[in-house]
């Protein structure tokens, strides 16, 4: 008799580490329609996490209830970062809190430039993240400053909308399919920029369908499967069991 793989004992992994973000027993739904159905997990500064599963698992829904859009509506549950409740705030409060969230369709502003974006974005006076700094950390987006943002290729308007996050001086770093539609070799270099901010102690929570690379940036990784966590663990565990990469990830 075939019987299912049971991963659920690594769900919910503990760690002796504090975290940075927390999230607790958080339930959405978009309309009737129960999408994250109690799931906890940390992430702890300065990791990337890998948020990973099948089509329709949850991951993306996830990602924007902890940035608290308001879509889909979470209903119950609690979401800590740096021991500020971000489940008692509005989206705006949230950003403020320290969140930055990169969408799939990036959300360039039509109209403006590069630097336009990004001056629209950053504090004043920048804290962290100056845009020549941002300007050193994608250098084509310094060449191209002056370049209404919406005219870039994808790849660049995805640096663009990763620095535009960047220059809020966030804490968290949420990315929602950042490789969608790039080359490879536009991949390599988003990745080796996101390993540099890491290297800066940025805490990350990447949404990837190419879990393969996902999984090889990050440090750990969370599994979701219809709206709940199937396993939480490191990226490394995840890479070395073809059983759990079979059954969720179908890789």
């Amino acid at each position: 008799m075939n019987v299912k793989p049971d991963f659920s004992k690594n769900a919910n992994a503990a760690t002796t580490a504090p975290a940075f973000l927390s999230v607790w027993d958080m339930h959405a739904y978009y309309g009737e329609s129960y999408i994250v159905q109690g799931i906890n997990f940390n992430v702890h500064e300065g990791e990337i996490l890998a948020l990973l599963g099948r089509n329709g698992a949850g991951k993306t829904s996830t990602l924007r209830s902890i940035a608290r859009t308001g879509s889909p509506m979470v209903t119950q549950g609690e979401i800590w970062l740096d021991h500020q409740p971000l489940h008692l705030m509005e989206s705006h409060e949230a950003a403020a809190a320290g969140l930055g969230l990169v969408p799939e369709d990036r959300r360039i502003i039509a109209g403006l430039t590069v630097e336009e974006n990004l001056q629209l974005a950053q504090i004043a006076p920048p804290i962290g993240w100056s845009i020549e700094r941002l300007y050193d950390l994608f250098p084509r987006l310094g060449e191209r400053r002056k370049q209404e943002g919406i005219t870039l290729s994808g790849g660049e308007q995805q640096m663009l909308a990763i620095a535009r996050a960047l220059a809020r001086d966030i804490k968290v770093l949420l990315l929602d399919e950042p490789y969608e539609g790039l080359a490879p070799v536009i991949v390599d270099e988003i990745e080796k920029t996101l390993m540099h901010v890491k290297e800066q102690g940025m805490t990350t929570i990447l949404v990837e369908q190419n879990a393969v690379r996902a999984l090889e940036l990050a440090d750990r990784a969370v599994i979701l499967d219809t709206g709940g966590i199937v396993f939480d663990g490191t990226a490394a565990e995840v890479l070395e069991n073809a059983d759990l990469r079979a059954e969720y990830l179908a890789i």
